[in-house]
């Protein structure tokens, strides 16, 4: 039965509400105006900062016109270590010739190599540094250099020549103030009377005397771009020490000038080499002294007046490599084709007491102790048998010389023999090759790089199958201060020649001070100062051995006998010499155990 009552009323359908979809939240965007507030804040304070920076560097110039009224640079004394003088540098300057004094070739040939807009420019040519960034970019190299000659005129009479920020923007305001003080002309004349010119001249009448023996007022095509050309780099294309280089350099000159219009082909092609008529300083400490002015500037601004430059110089030491270099080239020079060698005498920690850059100073200024690149030969070893003592070999350690290959290489030993096993300090003062070349293999050929780099070596090293054996060129300077680190315990090494500086009046404005750094443990070092001093005992440096002394060195010999050399130390002095010829022909059977030895045992015995 169904129950009476209303009807249940229907429930009307509800409709579901939509389901709101999650949204990221939307970014806030800034006004315009805001961005460009942020923007003009940046830049206002950007100024503000780059105005004081250089206030600050403008207000810390030197007195510009002080030193435009000074005609002749201040005088420097050089002091050897006894306090005797060793040198007085400052007389490279003649008369100071006018405008009227300066033949137009030679303007015509500066202006043509160094800056052809500098008549347009004002101190400044944008132009031209564009133009040699896009030269170097083309050229993978730096070929070519933006400096005008009012920026090279303030360089060289204000500032050092630091590669820094504020240097760059020193000079950029010298020149601008050079620019608007002098005429042109009047720049020409400061820049022709105060450059250096190579073989201690400045200013182009005392570089035209020495080289030509007449005044620059009478100077050819010839030597006018001669001249010219020993603006890139003085000491490198004198006449009187590279003349062939000198002679290269002029006829890149000569065609500069002829691109610039500034003389004809005919008058390019009939122009002969001019005649060299100087000569050179004949003193065997000249070496040493240019290798000291030309650290000076790096150290001392070059405007402080009158300068006493207290050195390392040792003139009993400087004798003895003289001497010793030159009696065994008379000996064997001639009968074994060796023409020329280096000597370097330092302290284990760097200080250089003798220099002998070359056979002659007067033949030849270039100097091969501490700028010529030559294999070392065996002499590299050291820094292979170092990184495997450092690994955790010893002396001890037995490897086997025996034949193999590596990359298609096969390493081969002086004698063409193999010895069988043997321990390192045998293989050490045999100068066993095949040995060197496994350990090198076994410590890994980018350590023996890295060991290399941190005793002084900074040359290019290839890493080769060859590399053990010296196949890469270094520096006698950087091999000899690297086996100071062996000599002295451990201890970094950075070759000096610069005690001190004052002015003439006592005031000290440089003086050296140095806290070495431990840069190998003292067990390594224990390690190769015994395979040192067992390869002049008893392997290829028997030559070297010292009277009632303890020597300790390695022979290098470089492959066909194109260079050889013995680096070593006994007591405090460390001693390295090479010797071959500048143009790398072979020797005749010249190893690093026949002259290098006995000339090094020949100095140490004097010492």
């Amino acid at each position: 039965m169904v129950a009476k009552g209303k009807k249940p009323t229907p429930k009307k359908p509800t409709k579901k509400k939509p389901v709101k979809k999650a949204t990221s939240p939307k970014k806030r965007v800034w006004p315009l105006n805001r961005v460009w507030q942020w923007v003009l804040a940046v830049f206002l304070w950007g100024l503000l900062a780059l105005g004081g920076l250089l206030g600050y560097y403008a207000f810390t110039l030197p007195d510009v016109d002080a030193v435009l009224a000074e005609k002749q640079p201040p005088i420097t004394t050089l002091l050897a270590a006894d306090g005797s003088t060793l040198a007085t540098i400052g007389g490279g300057h003649d008369e100071w010739l006018q405008r009227q004094d300066i033949p137009d070739v030679l303007i015509n040939a500066v202006l043509a190599i160094e800056d052809r807009r500098f008549y347009e420019h004002g101190g400044l040519d944008y132009l031209g540094v564009l133009r040699a960034m896009v030269a170097n970019v083309m050229a993978g190299d730096l070929v070519q250099g933006g400096s005008t000659l009012t920026q090279q005129l303030a360089k060289n009479m204000f500032l050092t020549p630091d590669r820094t920020l504020r240097r760059k923007l020193q000079e950029a305001m010298l020149a601008f103030w050079l620019e608007r003080h002098l005429s042109k002309d009047e720049i020409l004349v400061e820049y022709m009377n105060r450059v250096y010119l190579g073989s201690g001249t400045y200013g182009v009448e005392a570089a035209s005397k020495r080289y030509f023996s007449h005044s620059a007022r009478t100077l050819s095509l010839g030597e006018a771009a001669l001249v010219a050309g020993l603006l890139k780099a003085p000491s490198r294309y004198s006449p009187l020490s590279n003349r062939a280089s000198s002679f290269q350099r002029m006829q890149v000159v000569l065609g500069a000038m002829l691109d610039g219009g500034f003389i004809s082909q005919q008058a390019r092609d009939d122009e002969p080499n001019p005649v060299i008529k100087g000569r050179s300083g004949v003193g065997g400490e000249k070496y040493f002294t240019d290798w000291v002015m030309a650290a000076l500037p790096d150290l001392v601004d070059q405007t402080s007046g009158d300068l006493v430059v207290q050195t390392t110089y040792d003139a009993k030491a400087q004798r003895a490599a003289t001497d010793a270099l030159a009696a065994a080239l008379t000996q064997w020079g001639e009968a074994r084709n060796v023409s020329q060698g280096a000597v370097l005498v330092m302290s284990n920690l760097g200080a250089v007491k003798a220099m002998v850059g070359g056979k002659s100073y007067a033949e030849s200024e270039y100097n091969r102790a501490t700028t010529a690149l030559r294999q070392p030969g065996s002499a590299f070893k050291i820094f292979v048998y170092l990184t495997a003592f450092e690994a955790g070999m010893n002396p001890k350690t037995r490897m086997r010389d025996s034949p193999f290959i590596l990359e298609n290489w096969q390493p081969q030993n002086y004698n063409g023999q193999f010895a069988g096993p043997m321990d390192l300090e045998q293989a050490f003062a045999r100068s066993i090759n095949t040995i060197a070349v496994k350990l090198a293999e076994q410590a890994n050929r980018s350590d023996v790089i890295l060991t290399a780099q941190r005793l002084g070596i900074t040359t290019r090293i290839i890493r080769q199958p060859s590399l053990a054996l010296g196949t890469s060129e270094v520096r006698l300077l950087e091999l000899t201060s690297a086996y100071g680190v062996i000599a002295n315990g451990g201890m970094e090494v950075r070759p000096y020649a610069i005690q001190r500086v004052t002015t003439r009046d006592g005031a000290v404005i440089y003086e050296r001070r140095s806290a070495p750094l431990r840069i190998v443990e003292a067990k390594p070092v224990r390690y190769m100062q015994q395979i040192l001093a067992e390869a002049v005992k008893t392997g290829t440096g028997k030559a070297a051995q010292l009277k009632g002394r303890v020597a300790a060195g390695k022979t290098g010999t470089s492959q066909d006998f194109r260079d050889a050399w013995f680096v070593g130390f006994s007591g405090d002095l460390v001693t390295g010499v090479w010797v071959g010829n500048d143009d790398a022909t072979p020797m005749k059977r010249v190893t690093g155990g026949f002259i290098p030895a006995r000339v090094w045992r020949a100095v140490m015995e004097d010492l």
